[in-house]
């Protein structure tokens, strides 16, 4: 008989587990989730001892009218001398366990000699330790459950893993294992809510997602940054054309996800009657990622060329406790998009030989071309938020993308700009298909004034911001178009000194 844990705090119950010389059975389990009614089926955590060796191994288990395993851990040696089953170092091996079998679900990682560090005395290991459990917990769900197991736990791992300690856990853990391990974290979990919503879709069933956006923010030594990480799938939709989608253009647009960076630098200036808090960008990176490999993308798939592109980025900047300030100042907008007209005008006469009928033919041509500048930027305030705004115009039209569809001349045309959009010598994004945007654009960035009553004290700003996801055909023919969207919201701190 398993005991229950709900909410589901799985650090303290293995703490508190007794040394195995103390165990009455070979084992011990534990509910993670089930559903209401005792009949149904439940996930369960099981330790169990080995009969010939002082070593124990976890495993999750699907617990029917026989439990079955759907993954078990590396074998952990346990001290005998010990009052508890497991030590500090016992905890943090485990724990790098967890943490190594979440990243091994991403299907389209690097190899790296990048390593998970040790994590025997980092802060808040109990939230670390339950929200790297629950991940590997929701992974096995999704891939390896029974149906009639997945859809109950998964709604209730859903909620523990959105709650405000594991949220932070999950920002901790980040800092921790570094950039590139993060990355390679969010893609396994990405990837799985993908594989989820699109099981959902498959059933016409509606269901929210659990986090489909993760993002976090830090503040630090004069710099600000928020990073965020969405499936695309999960991202909602805005407009989106006819005729719809077939199934292999649809898979490779939804095994993507959005990886965006939002970096600003600030400065606090002293001056005789007030204080100038001055922001200005470091870099805005926006990036569409794939989620499976190449060989997926083009056995299931349209290629790797088909997925979506950022059509706008909009960001405001606001100061949250606004007593104290005095006024807000930005730079001017980027000038229009720049129009290049080419006007080529040519003739063509010829002359029939002697002995022949006497002809002439003459054809007259003209070529109009135009060429116009992708990214428009724009700076405006409301209130004391500074708002920045980065639109993506059309070249043939000079129409901003994310609001407008493609004629079906512009989408047969093979010199569209949106066409071989990431290998042409023109693109308005970079070869992966993103977009970056650095300081040496941007002016002398954003001003507020403040009044020197606020000196000495921590303020609280806000970054708040929307992305615009759209897809038009690259190499694929089809006529079908769509924009997604997401929002985000983070808090920054500076300290006015």
């Amino acid at each position: 008989m398993a005991s229950c844990c709900y909410p589901a705090d799985i650090f303290s119950w293995i703490q508190n587990l007794p040394p195995i010389a103390e165990w009455q059975n070979n084992f011990i389990s534990i509910c993670i989730c089930s559903s209401a009614s005792s009949s149904q089926p439940s996930l369960n955590l099981c330790v169990t001892k080995n009969l010939t060796s002082s070593t124990i191994s976890f495993s999750i288990n699907a617990n029917f009218n026989l439990s079955f395993s759907l993954w078990t851990s590396k074998s952990i040696k346990t001290n005998s001398k010990s009052l508890k089953l497991l030590d500090d170092d016992n905890i943090s091996s485990f724990l790098t366990n967890l943490i190594e079998d979440v990243l091994s679900y991403c299907s389209n990682k690097c190899k790296s000699s990048i390593k998970v560090p040790k994590l025997n005395f980092v802060s808040n290991l109990k939230d670390i330790f339950n929200l790297a459990f629950l991940s590997l917990s929701f992974l096995i769900c999704i891939y390896e459950a029974p149906a009639d197991l997945r859809s109950g736990c998964l709604a209730n791992l859903k909620t523990e893993l959105t709650n405000c300690r594991l949220r932070e856990g999950s920002k901790l853990l980040m800092r921790i294992i570094g950039s590139n391990l993060e990355e390679q974290w969010m893609r396994s979990i990405n990837l799985a809510i993908t594989n989820w919503i699109s099981e959902i879709q498959v059933a016409n069933r509606i269901i929210k997602t659990p986090s489909p956006l993760f993002s976090y923010s830090f503040s630090t030594f004069e710099f600000w940054k928020v990073q965020l990480y969405c499936p695309v799938i999960a991202m909602d939709i805005e407009s989106s054309g006819y005729p719809l989608a077939g199934e292999k253009l649809l898979f490779s647009l939804k095994h993507h996800q959005l990886e965006g960076v939002m970096q600003f630098n600030y400065r606090v200036i002293v001056q005789e009657k007030w204080v100038d808090v001055i922001a200005t960008i470091d870099n805005i990176r926006c990036d569409v990622i794939r989620l499976v490999n190449d060989s997926l993308m083009m056995k299931q798939g349209v290629g790797t060329e088909e997925k979506h592109f950022p059509s706008r980025i909009s960001l405001y900047l606001t100061p949250i406790l606004q007593t104290n300030i005095l006024s807000v100042s930005v730079g001017k907008s980027s000038d229009n998009p720049i129009t290049e007209i080419e006007v080529e005008k040519s003739m063509e006469t010829s002359f029939d030989p002697p002995n022949t009928f006497l002809g002439f033919r003459l054809s007259v041509g003209e070529t109009v071309s135009t060429s116009l500048k992708p990214w428009k930027f724009e700076e405006s305030v409301y209130g004391y938020s500074a708002i920045m705004n980065w639109f993506l115009h059309d070249s043939m039209d000079g129409r901003e993308v994310s609001s407008s569809k493609p004629s079906k001349m512009a989408l047969i045309n093979p010199r569209a700009w949106f066409k071989d959009r990431y290998s042409s010598a023109h693109r308005p994004f970079t070869r992966q298909g993103g977009v970056v945007f650095a300081r040496d654009e941007y002016g002398n960035g954003i001003r507020w004034k403040v009044d020197k009553n606020a000196l000495g004290k921590t303020m609280d700003w806000e970054i708040k911001g929307r992305i615009w996801l759209t897809y038009w055909p690259n190499k694929h023919r089809t006529f079908y178009s769509e924009t997604r969207m997401l929002e985000f919201r983070e808090i920054v701190h500076l300290t006015i000194a």
